[in-house]
């Protein structure tokens, strides 16, 4: 038996998110497994570092899996590859120690968020839009106060897999990239949601809809008291896993 990981990279659009689900939903770890299961005639059960949501991408998505096969390792990636849609690629795999978990082991993981002030025929694909022009310095400096131990409650959806809400922001920040904007936010660990909700939080705010005491209140409280909502999922990228 062998604990194999694996960096898996997919643009999301397609996919109604990363976990397996029952039914007629086409999820990337479904494609992944049912791949594998062919290539190593047996069953396969992938564990990962961010379960993204539907339309969300990966740069780096970190996986692993136990399989008794013997096949050499860049054999089995190469065959992969040949199975798997365009929009799903896989790299580097490790044979690694029976106690590597891609979800449990991590430290790390960073997020970045691409943002567009106007619609695009050509980014719009792998971003979010506010329709219309940003205070860039206001949101520039609630992502600095996002930096340390915080509850999240209020940036995130209900999850039965996080029964507590504290994470820890390791850095957050907005920086130019082309004609769009970038949130590259780390942290030990995100909330389902989380990063789309602060997003839409900082558009309101940049817009003038959300005022940066009642942001700061939230992040404070843990209470939702304006109503957001998620920023478009095609803007979100996993971009890095640390272990």
């Amino acid at each position: 038996m062998k604990n194999i990981r694996i960096t898996v990279e997919y643009d999301g659009t397609s996919f109604a998110g990363w976990q397996r689900q029952s039914g007629a939903f086409v999820t990337v770890q479904g494609v992944i497994e049912v791949a594998l299961g062919k290539i190593l005639q047996e069953q396969v059960s992938l564990a990962a570092a961010g379960r993204t949501d539907k339309g969300v991408h990966a740069r780096a998505q970190t996986a692993n899996f136990f399989t008794e096969s013997l096949m050499e390792l860049p054999r089995i990636v190469h065959s992969l590859n040949s199975l798997l849609p365009k929009t799903v690629r896989i790299s580097d795999p490790l044979e690694v120690d029976f106690d590597f978990h891609a979800r449990h082991s991590a430290r790390e993981r960073e997020y970045r968020y691409y943002l567009l002030e106007e619609p695009s025929a050509i980014y719009g694909r792998f971003a979010g839009c506010s329709f219309g022009k940003l205070d860039v310095a206001l949101m520039q400096q609630l992502a600095a106060i996002m930096v340390g131990r915080h509850d999240f409650s209020a940036f995130s959806r209900e999850s039965r897999d996080n029964p507590g809400k504290i994470c820890t922001v390791k850095s957050c920040k907005w920086y130019s990239s082309s004609e769009r904007m970038v949130l590259r936010i780390s942290a030990d660990r995100f909330l389902r949601s989380m990063v789309r909700y602060l997003v839409d939080a900082m558009i309101r705010a940049g817009k003038g809809t959300l005022s940066p005491e009642e942001f700061s209140r939230m992040l404070e409280s843990g209470v939702m008291t304006t109503q957001l909502n998620p920023a478009l999922p095609g803007g979100l990228f996993l971009w890095k896993v640390r272990y």
